[in-house]
């Protein structure tokens, strides 16, 4: 297969060009004719081509390399249903300017992955305005991603994504799959937006400050963390029924839930 150009470190770069991986990618969207498809970091447009065979109705294609961008509107330049757009997705998600139901797909970039992961799930707009996204992560990312209480992988991700997302990991996708080939192999995962949150939030930013403030110190028992933003409010403890001789990743998704709104309703931050 040929490459246009050499891929670049500094924006993470590493381009999907197993043709049998892509269509396995492409089944997860259920693609129709009726569906609006956003696809994050298109690269040299092997996944577009995929999204473009299943007839969707808009399909818009972000890519910030330059270079790359120029290539997809030359490649594409007779498909009057894609937009290609030379941005930064992170600067266009902080925007709030898409309206479509859009089935997101992204082979995302290594070095920003958690980044554009975590500004979908803190959109301010709840339900957000996409139906699914369909991600590739570095394996270790995924598997920090889809991890439980009380295992070695469990923290800030994990806290984060199950808070608004149902999660479903997919499969594993080999190095060798890639160009440049990576140190490790890659996974992907869907997350579809739960209709109902239990535990809402005033600024959704409010649990990524306590968990970041808990994992710290993932080592640690908890008792500074929680008197670092409580101090020692006894009748808080005893009203969450918490022990602060636990480590951070002993506690549920749900305690961390219930923290993070009881720090809404004494700091009133919004």
């Amino acid at each position: 297969m040929q490459i246009p150009n050499k891929p670049k470190k500094s924006l993470g770069q590493n381009f999907l060009i197993d043709k049998n991986i892509v269509n396995k990618i492409i089944k997860i969207g259920n693609i129709n004719k009726n569906k609006f498809v956003m696809e994050v970091g298109s690269g040299y447009g092997h996944l577009t081509e995929s999204i473009i065979e299943a007839r969707p109705k808009e399909i818009l294609a972000i890519e910030k390399d330059k270079i790359l961008s120029k290539n997809l509107k030359e490649k594409f330049k007779n498909y009057k249903k894609i937009k290609i757009i030379n941005q930064d997705i992170l600067k266009l998600l902080k925007k709030d300017i898409f309206k479509n139901n859009y089935t997101i797909f992204g082979n995302l970039p290594y070095n920003i992955s958690t980044q554009i992961l975590a500004s979908l799930i803190l959109q301010k707009r709840w339900p957000p305005w996409y139906d699914v996204l369909i991600l590739m992560f570095q394996k270790e990312v995924a598997d920090r991603i889809v991890a439980k209480t009380n295992t070695r992988d469990f923290g800030r991700l994990s806290i984060l994504a199950n808070w608004r997302l149902d999660i479903k990991k997919h499969f594993d996708v080999s190095k060798n799959s890639f160009f440049p080939k990576p140190k490790i192999n890659s996974t992907v995962l869907s997350f579809r937006p739960k209709k109902y949150i239990h535990f809402n939030l005033k600024n959704p930013k409010n649990l990524e400050l306590i968990t970041r403030i808990f994992f710290s110190n993932r080592r640690k028992m908890i008792n500074k963390c929680f008197t670092k933003l409580f101090g020692k409010n006894i009748s808080l403890i005893n009203k969450l029924n918490i022990d602060l001789r636990q480590r951070p990743e002993n506690l549920s998704n749900e305690m961390y839930y219930k923290i993070a709104i009881q720090y809404e309703k004494l700091f009133d931050q919004v």
